[in-house]
Parts: structure tokens; C-alpha cells; sequence
């Protein structure tokens, strides 16, 4: 099966690299036009490389090689206003809006009683809010008949610790935890206009979220530079299923499908892809 979302434009945050990246590739090889927005820079309670410029430009030279059109923008999730403005030039030339996707989030870790305020409010912010400021700025394209009275798709990112809890991630697991809140509102919310509103949730991802020293350090704290290896040993002690990691293509699937006239009367759904982590 091919063109499960041909002629469709697809909004995607967290564009540049990891997760953002491979969902606005999975979208495109399916047929989709591509609104790709990242924040192009670093956030100070984040301890590990953000997208930059350039990695978004990457996101859009491949999109375009898929022969798919794509529009860029450098965009804070953390500011309504560049959303909006964003998401409004992009439908505005593409013509559009179908399936969005609020794929941007942020992770850091500490103790409840230690944990910076900024990091709380920086976490909050992007992963929580960040997500319904990007839904509600779709919201009026879908209802204007982008896709053609069909309705439409949003796909918040949660994860599967928004479902099962872990230990020093109070502002993660809460943030997580608020999107699936908030999906489930909005799908209430939107069902009479066929606009479908889900949460993936994927368990730990093979992507540059985890694979850096600050995010191998927060599971193996004391080893001095902890390799990809040494990281690979300690996360499949938390997945049943014989894997440390999911890889993006993983998650994308789960977005695709979400996207596609396949998922028509899917709605309100917690879409786990987590090798099991749910269950443990």
C-alpha cells in the first residue's frame, strides 16, 4: 500500500532531527506536503544539543527529495504567536491543512525537591503547552475545510511514561501525563467534525534525545562518560520485549496510520509503542 496520505499537508514541530524529522520523512514518502517547525536552538535547562538550523534545512533537502513540497520555520512551541504565524504562512502555501503532528518535547531529570523551577517551567512549557498551543492553532484550518469536510488528524506526542510513571522525571511523567489529558478533551471536543485527536506513546527511542552523555549519564549516574553500549545494557532491563530501544521509523508508522483514512473512526486513543514498558 502506498499514498495513505497523498495530497495531504502535514504540520510537524520538533522538525529538525530525531523523531520530528522521521515522522515529516514518513509522512512525505506517503504523499504528504510537509509545515516543518523547530525552535533552532538550545534551551539552558536542557543539557543535550537541541535541532539547529541547519539539521531543519536537512528535514526540508529530504522531504524535497521524496519530490513532496515542504515550508520551513523557526519557531518557539513555548510562544502561541510564532506558531500560529508559522502554521498560517505554511497552509497559506501550501493551501491546506490536514494532519498535524506536536512532536516537540524536551528532556531533562532530577529530584523532586532539587529540580530547577526553570526546568519545571521549561518542560511544562514545551511539552505540555507547547502541544495545545500547536492544536489550537490548527484547529481553525481543519474547521475551514482543509481536508475537504473530511476533518482531520492531530497526533500529540506523549510517552509511555505519561502512562507509567519513573523516578526523578516529576516535570517529564507530569507533562506526559497533561497531554494525555489534553488529547482526550480535545477528542471529545472535535469528534462531530471527523477530527480525530490521539497521543503515541513510545517507550525510550533510538534517537539524539537519549543517545547523548547527559541523557546515558541520568541511567547510569556515577559512570564517567557512559557509552552507547553501556546505555544499551541498563535501558533493555526496561522493555519485556528483547530491545533497549524503539527506533523513530517505529513511532512514524504509529503516526502514519493515526493520519490515514485506516485510523477514520480512531479517536481518544494512548497508541503505545513501548516493547511492553507499559506492562512491566
Amino acid at each position: 500500500m502506498s499514498g495513505r496520505v497523498q495530497g495531504k499537508v502535514a504540520f510537524v514541530t520538533g522538525a529538525a532531527r530525531g523523531q520530528g524529522r522521521a515522522h515529516a520523512l514518513r509522512l512525505a514518502q506517503e504523499g504528504a506536503d510537509i509545515i516543518a517547525v523547530d525552535l533552532c536552538q538550545g534551551i539552558d535547562s536542557v543539557d543535550y544539543r537541541l535541532g539547529s538550523e541547519a539539521d531543519l534545512k536537512e528535514t526540508a533537502r529530504q522531504v524535497e527529495a521524496l519530490d513532496r513540497r515542504v515550508v520551513t520555520a523557526q519557531a518557539d512551541v513555548r510562544d502561541p504567536g510564532a506558531v500560529r504565524t508559522a502554521l498560517d504562512v505554511g497552509v497559506g502555501e501550501l493551501g491546506r491543512l490536514d494532519i498535524v503532528v506536536a512532536n516537540a518535547g524536551i528532556l531533562s531529570a532530577g529530584p523532586t525537591d532539587q529540580l530547577a523551577e526553570s526546568a519545571w517551567r521549561d518542560m511544562i512549557d514545551v511539552s505540555l503547552s507547547g502541544a495545545y498551543y500547536t492544536a489550537r492553532a490548527a484547529v481553525p484550518h481543519l474547521r475551514a475545510g482543509g481536508a475537504g469536510g473530511a476533518g482531520g488528524a492531530i497526533i500529540l506526542t506523549s510517552s509511555a511514561l505519561g502512562i507509567r510513571a519513573m523516578a526523578y522525571l516529576p516535570h517529564y511523567v507530569a507533562a506526559k501525563a497533561g497531554v494525555i489529558g489534553l488529547m482526550r478533551s480535545m477528542a471529545l471536543e472535535l469528534a462531530p467534525e471527523k477530527i480525530r485527536v490521539n497521543t503515541i506513546n513510545p517507550s525510550i527511542v533510538d534517537s539524539p534525545m537519549i543517545h547523548n552523555p547527559a541523557t546515558n549519564s541520568m541511567f547510569l549516574p556515577g559512570a564517567e562518560n557512559p557509552s552507547r553500549d553501556e546505555a544499551s545494557a541498563v535501558f533493555a532491563t526496561l522493555n519485556p520485549m528483547p530491545t533497549p530501544w524503539i527506533d523513530s521509523n517505529d513511532v512514524s508508522n504509529a503516526v502514519l496510520f493515526l493520519a490515514s483514512d485506516e485510523a477514520r473512526y480512531v479517536t481518544g486513543l494512548e497508541m503505545k509503542i513501548d516493547a511492553g514498558f507499559c506492562l512491566a
